[in-house]
């Protein structure tokens, strides 16, 4: 008999623009890889950047999730509406010394991408400044299901991070962390522009005692310019009046077997029927051009 827990996955779009196809692929697969697996699937809002939300944006997340109807197992979360438990979870890596706060500006830092520690040893006070959580001299990997072995130092490779910026927005990566844990999330499927963030959170969730994740990092897919679709590069908006053949063009991108036109609803639980992950192209990158 089997011990693995059952499987809990999530789509969690920041509503800083309107949903893309780069997001619809995004969603296809996190629900499909969940179904296949007889799994339950969340939606969750990831807006703790309160001054970059995008007017509308989250209603027409919400538009999407039901112009391609899709159905969550559970009510949609905000994280906007979470705030507080986020800062008790920064009151409790701050009483295991684990975190500390930093005066550092983006100014005073320059160019430097790799925080040096400069406010490690200084004990400032947490009122009005950043706190960066420590990181330690160790290689930190995983396995992903699509993109092979990943290894990082996060000491060489990125030094001390901000878990809370001096404006006081709670960074994704706390937030991400936090919420996949006490959602009980065991897999995450998201676009390859976010594996270098995985470190980061694995490392969190260790000095939390969470319990470690599965990784599936898609390919991401491209504009005419190179540039990977998203809302800084101006990508088009789904257009919901064609979301049957929107998302027929989507499992077609992630190299699923093809699925009849029809209502979303069906050509979803076709394509789960379908779902081969050994059949999503390899890389980061799609190739050919999308809106």
């Amino acid at each position: 008999m089997s011990t693995s827990k059952p499987y809990i996955g999530r789509f969690a779009p920041s509503p800083t623009g309107p949903l893309h196809f780069g997001s619809l692929l995004t969603a296809v697969a996190s629900f499909c890889d969940a179904k296949a697996q007889q799994g339950t699937w969340l939606i969750r809002i990831e807006d703790t950047d309160i001054p970059r939300i995008y007017p509308n944006s989250e209603t027409h997340i919400l538009r999407c999730v039901e112009a391609f109807q899709f159905e969550p197992d559970f009510e949609i979360i905000f994280q906007k509406d979470r705030l507080d438990i986020y800062q008790q979870v920064l009151e409790q890596l701050q009483a295991r010394a684990a975190v500390y706060a930093c005066q550092c500006t983006r100014k005073m830092l320059g160019a430097n991408h790799i925080y040096a520690g400069t406010c490690r040893d200084l004990q400032l006070d947490f009122a009005q400044q950043a706190i960066r959580l420590k990181v330690t001299e160790q290689e930190i990997c995983f396995e992903d299901r699509l993109q092979g072995r990943q290894c990082s130092n996060l000491q060489h490779d990125l030094g001390d991070f901000i878990l809370k910026r001096r404006d006081g927005i709670i960074s994704y990566q706390l937030a991400v962390v936090v919420d996949d844990y006490l959602q009980g999330i065991t897999h995450v499927v998201r676009g390859a522009d976010l594996l270098d963030n995985t470190a980061r959170q694995i490392w969190l969730g260790s000095i939390l005692n969470y319990p470690p994740l599965s990784y599936m990092h898609l390919p991401l897919a491209m504009n005419n310019q190179g540039q990977k679709l998203s809302k800084q590069n101006l990508a088009q908006a789904l257009d919901l009046s064609k979301a049957p053949e929107l998302l027929q063009h989507a499992i077609a991108a992630l190299g699923q077997a093809q699925v009849d036109l029809d209502l979303p609803r069906n050509m979803l639980q076709q394509a789960i029927a379908q779902w081969d992950i050994g059949r999503i192209p390899k890389g980061t990158q799609l190739s050919g051009n999308y809106l």
